[in-house]
């Protein structure tokens, strides 16, 4: 059962957008304590951490999109 939740685990940190980690590296945390910060909200709120934390991902998402570096004038 604990390898089937370490797995889980970094299976999702591996493919989790990387939301936590951006914040967290925002605001000088730990990782694990914006992730724990999402899972409780989730359960407080019904719901509503998740809804955020996938808002979150779109906007980053979109973010990186829009400010992506160009190497020269010609690339638009």
């Amino acid at each position: 059962m604990k390898n089937f939740i370490y797995n889980l685990r970094t299976f999702f940190e591996k493919h989790g957008f990387y939301v936590s980690s951006r914040l967290a590296d925002k605001l000088g945390m730990k990782a694990k304590s914006v992730r724990i910060f999402f899972i409780y909200i989730s359960f407080a709120t019904f719901g509503f951490g998740f809804g955020l934390y996938l808002t979150l991902a779109f906007w980053l998402k979109l973010k990186d999109l829009v400010y992506t570096k160009r190497t020269s004038v010609f690339d638009l």
